[in-house]
């Protein structure tokens, strides 16, 4: 693919193959009393520390419910730091999906595998990109979908086509993919676009610890998106220079979407957590079920 050509629809697909069969790789011996000294002290809490996966005042919902978090293009699940402990604390199973940027199939199949490490009813999250993933998903545990400032492609479109639906703000980056079809940002994009709100320190490890996306992942048609059968929670955020707020309010209305806007930047999870949790615990509270014990608290 030519270096210069921009990140934008109708371009060139990139190659961005799923990343191949991993070598087997060799952990060396353990002597099994440290690693069991070493796992007992992982596992056991700190003096007044409620038990994991349980706040103090205990969970009111149903026993291995679980909030997925899928990070978008240039994140990993660092991104969720923030966000994680504090739906922990509320006594919800959460992790973090890893997913490799290199086309919407790959993605959704990663986000599958990790679905297939869980049990107990599910609500996914996705950021930007990773909303048409979360959607692209087929698992009958999901019980909603929750949007942070995310695209939702409907069946048929591309990330592209929703993406640049409105028009661009001064600050958004020019996107351009190298030699291999890749797209990564410097970080200046990221204190101009991506997270302007956020620290200065947020900013430096997020552009450090980026990973680029395939130009493939955004020119691929999304198939019929799960939120045509699934309740959606939608984050807008109104300060963001990554994905029109426009473009946002027409994708969340086209879903049916609860919206809850917020005067934040394209990356809430940085620079506004307690949002972003506020919205998870609503729409976890309202479709997982309560525990039978807390009803009427």
């Amino acid at each position: 693919m030519n270096g210069k050509r921009r990140f934008e629809r109708g371009g060139r697909q990139g190659t961005g193959g799923f990343l191949g069969a991993l070598p087997a790789t060799s952990f060396g011996a353990v002597s099994e009393r440290p690693f069991a000294e070493f796992a007992r002290a992982q596992n056991t809490p700190p003096a007044g520390a409620s038990s994991p996966g349980k706040s103090a005042q205990g969970s009111q919902f149903p026993e291995n419910s679980i909030v997925v978090l899928v990070h978008a293009a240039w994140a990993d699940g660092y991104c969720w730091k923030s966000v994680l402990l504090p739906l922990k604390r509320r006594g919800l199973k959460v992790t973090c999906a890893p997913i490799p940027l290199t086309s919407l199939t790959d993605d959704a199949a990663a986000l599958t595998w990790t679905l297939e490490r869980t049990s107990g009813p599910v609500v996914l999250v996705g950021h930007a990109y990773s909303g048409a993933v979360i959607a692209a998903v087929r698992e009958e545990r999901v019980k909603s979908l929750v949007y942070i400032s995310a695209l939702a492609p409907d069946e048929g479109e591309t990330v592209a086509k929703v993406f640049y639906r409105d028009k661009a703000s001064a600050q958004q980056p020019k996107m351009v993919p190298d030699s291999h079809g890749l797209v990564w940002l410097p970080e200046s994009a990221f204190r101009r676009a991506l997270a302007q709100n956020a620290t200065v320190d947020q900013v430096r490890v997020a552009a450090a610890v980026q990973r680029p996306i395939a130009v493939h992942c955004i020119q691929q048609p999304a198939p019929t998106p799960l939120w045509k059968s699934k309740p959606s929670w939608y984050l807008l955020a109104e300060e963001d220079r990554m994905i029109n707020p426009k473009t946002q309010q027409f994708m969340a209305k086209r879903m049916g979407a609860t919206v809850r806007p917020y005067p934040v930047d394209h990356t809430p999870m940085y620079s506004a957590p307690d949002q972003v949790v506020d919205v998870i615990l609503e729409a976890a509270s309202a479709t997982l079920g309560l525990r039978a014990g807390s009803r009427g608290k």
